[in-house]
């Protein structure tokens, strides 16, 4: 048993064990004879100590044999619960149960008290071996953390089973300084009790009073299978704390049983936004891209690298990965050899804009699936270099789109954005460009042209809080265009599988759309962030109002006027009715567009204007 581990510590912890429970087991043998004679060993007759003596090596061996069938040198005794408890009763149960058929079979004369006694020690001095080295753990816990100059004084949310977890972890560790003085439960059942010595003070409308009583400096949430909206509500009384706050990623940590502390993270803003995440079946979703040969243009991006990594997670037939940024596509080169060193992959650096070289990869690749993520999409930059808009955009998508139906691609899934809807600037004008190919190259094509449009993209390149993050990293001021601007927000992974879902739903044509909730104040968004670094708004850290940038509007919407909306077989996923729209002409004005975009002409605006109706310039420029 001890030659098939590696890890010498344990070995040294198991060799310990079995001696201590060598000698209990003698120990108890005797002291079940001594009780049964009242402590006179004058008395003991001579055939009960011989019968002993001739039987210890039996019922040593099995004893030892039984309690490695019950994992009782397996178990971490430092978190012993009444598992182990119960575990090690029925071993030490068992184990005079086989002695007292044994000593009958070899006919070994024994009183019949003695088994009963015997049972009666080996329990108690086994618990006291294993519990005793718990304690010893605990003591020397406690005792690192005093001495220690400043532990961190830690308040727990959640009394169920990840919190206790979290606890127990914390309270037996060498390696943690954190301290848990009080934890948090809604429950009114558990108020006033103790879990692991620790008191349950109250609910949430205790959390305020509690972190002032007892001089908290993190929180840790654990309640891993609460809703998005029930989580936001308690983080946003903790975020009002100034407290270091730590959370749990999900109730699959409780499945999987993976509840610790190096699975907590700090609560980031999206922990805030008070909605459920968008969920898909990506396993059925992904089917589709199995065998494919898939092209992701931009695919160093911040979307593009996430559907690179969902994609080669199911066995495509090869990844193509094509961006202009070669630092970028080397970033997800490396990773996805790193997590998939059996993956088909290859990766092209080059720009969409150029027709010769866009021709030469499907030509090559012949992909099946295109993702077209490769876009400029800083609103405020294209504002000032709008022909670079149209040439990236546009043009970049039309030759995309273009090899794909000359190449034979199955289906090709444009990423477009909630700016295309009524756009006020040139980007989003751009986009929805973009969208009209799409439709257009759909009524001409056998291959299946489709668009997805989302909102902001929280972690993204480009977004909002990266911004934020360095400002208040720098001292502030925390920069906001406007105090009532307001936005749909979504993460990256939620962005990622509605694409995917896009794929799978695509039938040619449709704009799919996400239904993302209630849009978010960009101001609260910047007040909580501040408060999550531990800073007050307005008295640690400035927000400074700078007015609002060329091109930018308060609101942005997910659909035009004359869009209706139709249902899929996701509930927060709708397709967009398609406009119709000449094509001939549009192809016409495509030409002309074109030609003023590469001479860098100053009209490029009004032709955009012209292409698009719903596009209204900001009065800002």
């Amino acid at each position: 048993m001890l030659q098939k581990i590696k890890n010498p510590k344990k070995r040294i912890r198991i060799s310990l064990l079995l001696i201590y429970d060598v000698l209990a087991i003698l120990i108890a043998e005797y002291m079940a004879l001594l009780i049964r004679y009242e402590f006179h060993p004058q008395y003991i007759k001579p055939i009960y100590l011989e019968s002993v003596a001739h039987y210890t090596v039996i019922n040593v061996i099995v004893t030892i044999l039984i309690f490695a069938f019950f994992s009782l040198y397996e178990s971490l005794w430092r978190y012993a619960s009444v598992t182990e408890l119960l575990n090690l009763t029925v071993a030490c149960l068992v184990s005079s149960c086989l002695q007292l058929v044994g000593t009958y079979m070899l006919e070994y004369r024994m009183p019949r008290s003695y088994y009963i006694l015997y049972f009666l020690l080996l329990l108690p001095m086994m618990m006291a071996g294993r519990f005793s080295y718990r304690l010893l753990r605990m003591l020397k816990q406690r005792i690192h953390v005093t001495a220690l100059e400043e532990p961190v004084i830690t308040m727990v949310i959640g009394a169920g089973d990840a919190g206790l977890a979290i606890i127990k972890e914390l309270q037996s560790s060498s390696h943690l300084s954190s301290k848990v003085v009080c934890v948090i439960d809604d429950s009114k059942v558990k108020k006033g009790s103790r879990i692991q010595g620790i008191p349950i003070v109250g609910g949430r409308d205790k959390i305020l009073w509690a972190v002032k009583k007892y001089k908290v400096q993190e929180i840790i949430f654990a309640i891993p299978t609460i809703s998005r909206e029930e989580k936001s509500k308690i983080l946003n009384i903790c975020k009002e704390t100034g407290c270091k706050l730590r959370t749990l990623p999900g109730m699959y940590q409780l499945i999987n049983e993976e509840v610790s502390i190096a699975k907590l993270r700090e609560v980031n803003i999206d922990d805030l936004l008070g909605r459920e995440p968008i969920r898909t079946d990506i396993e059925s979703i992904l089917g589709y891209v199995k065998d494919k040969v898939v092209l992701v243009t931009g695919g160093g991006g911040s979307i593009g690298s996430e559907l690179c990594r969902q994609i080669a997670g199911h066995e495509p037939k090869q990844l193509v990965i094509f961006d202009i940024y070669e630092n970028s596509a080397y970033d997800i080169q490396q990773e996805l050899k790193r997590k998939h060193p059996e993956l088909n992959l290859k990766v092209l650096i080059g720009s969409v804009r150029n027709t010769h070289r866009v021709g030469q990869i499907f030509r090559t690749y012949q992909p099946d699936i295109v993702y077209h993520a490769a876009a400029h999409k800083h609103v405020p930059l294209m504002e000032e270099s709008p022909n670079e808009a149209i040439k990236n955009n546009v043009f970049g998508t039309l030759n995309v789109a273009r090899a794909a139906d000359i190449y034979g691609s199955e289906r090709f899934i444009l990423i477009s954005t909630d700016k295309a809807v009524n756009p006020t600037n040139i980007m989003g004008a751009s986009k929805r460009l973009c969208e009209m190919i799409i439709q257009g190259m759909n009524r001409e094509s056998e291959t299946e042209f489709v668009a997805v449009r989302f909102g902001n993209v929280l972690g993204s390149n480009g977004s909002v809080i990266p911004l934020f993050e360095k400002q208040i990293l720098a001292g502030g001021p925390v920069t906001v265009t406007d105090k009532n601007v307001i936005r749909y927000f979504m993460t990256i992974p939620e962005a990622v599988s509605l694409v995917l879902q896009a794929g799978a739903f695509a039938k040619g044509g449709e704009i799919f759309v996400l239904d993302m909730g209630e849009p978010v104040k960009i101001d609260d968004l910047a007040r909580n962030l501040i408060k999550l670094s531990g800073y007050k708004p307005g008295e640690d850290i400035e927000i400074a109002y700078t007015g609002l940038r060329p091109g930018e509007k308060l609101y942005e919407e997910l659909l035009m006027d004359e869009e209706g909306l139709k249902k899929t077989l996701h509930e927060r996923i709708f397709i967009a009715k398609p406009i119709n729209f000449d094509n001939k002409e549009f192809w016409r004005q495509l030409v002309e567009l074109k030609r003023m975009a590469y001479e860098d002409g100053d009209g490029i605006r009004e032709a955009v204007q012209e292409m698009v109706p719903t596009y209204r310039r900001s009065e800002t420029l």
